[in-house]
């Protein structure tokens, strides 16, 4: 891999990937792309790619995938992309049920825009972050990719939208189309949104945590840098030219022993506020 193109890259996974990347392919040049979307502060997303900054290999694109055209990305980035790895996303079950006509915009067209721009460009390797929420509810532990799917939030369906947009454009222009469907991920760099983060951070003040539900809702947790493992395990895939893959741990863990997990780490006792279950979740 000479050239890889990383949208989303100032966040969470997308920042992981890219100091794993450099560490993994000595010379490689990556782009990243990101808006710094405000869903949490940019201010963290900045400092994920401080250092990359410094790096004569990286170039930082300040764009906004629904708002940016093929053709103006192929404007800017100009040499060949050997693979495009597509993270940049509205992320959030909840917010998405209030407003989920900005998810089908950044989700569904943003891809899009990313999509011909890996058809202008002759890309021939895309690897796309889909989600585990497409499964919706489903007590057929554990999910497999020949599930049915029924996602319950418009997160999830933009999710399994982009996974058939993948696979049109996989037939039509000889684009290699691999799906990641990521699980629960956590670790070093965790947006603060996420539960592991929220939930310490509370403990540690001695703030209340919220708890939706009875706690009996379960997440496949997955390591960070198992998911990065994974992402570039698709980079170097070739098998097929379209490819759905769960990128988890077959491993589930309810909100209360995540709860007590935390507990026992902080050697402090969470403040539960019980609230309803919410709609959209799985």
């Amino acid at each position: 891999m000479k050239h890889i193109v990383v949208t989303g890259g100032a966040g969470f996974i997308g920042s992981n990937l890219i100091q794993k990347l450099f560490e993994q392919y000595p010379g490689v040049r990556i782009t990243c792309i990101d808006n710094f979307d405000n869903f949490y502060s940019a201010d963290i997303k900045q400092l994920n790619i401080r250092d990359f900054k410094q790096l004569p290999e990286f170039t930082f694109l300040y764009n906004d995938i629904a708002e940016t055209s093929a053709e103006e990305f192929a404007a800017l980035i100009e040499d060949d992309v050997d693979c495009i790895v597509h993270i940049a996303a509205k992320a959030g079950v909840r917010p998405s049920i209030e407003n989920p006509l900005a998810y089908q915009q950044v989700n569904v067209i943003g891809l899009q825009h990313m999509l011909d721009f890996a058809m202008l460009k002759k890309v021939k390797q895309f690897v796309f972050a889909s989600s585990s929420s497409v499964y919706g509810i489903n007590d057929h532990f554990p999910w497999n990719e020949e599930e049915k799917l029924l996602p319950i939030s418009p997160y999830a369906m933009t999710k399994l939208a982009g996974e058939m947009l993948g696979h049109v454009y996989s037939k039509l222009y000889d684009i290699r189309f691999l799906a990641l469907r990521f699980f629960t991920v956590y670790g070093p760099g965790q947006r603060p949104d996420l539960a592991i983060h929220k939930f310490t951070k509370a403990i540690l003040k001695d703030e209340s945590i919220p708890m939706y539900g009875d706690g009996s809702t379960s997440r496949d947790y997955t390591f960070v840098k198992d998911t990065v493992k994974g992402i570039i395990g698709a980079i170097e895939y070739t098998a097929t030219d379209f490819e759905i893959i769960n990128l988890g741990n077959n491993y589930t863990v309810s909100l209360k022993e995540l709860i007590h997990a935390i507990e026992d780490v902080t050697g402090k006792k969470a403040s539960i506020n019980q609230l309803p279950e919410q709609p959209g979740d799985v």
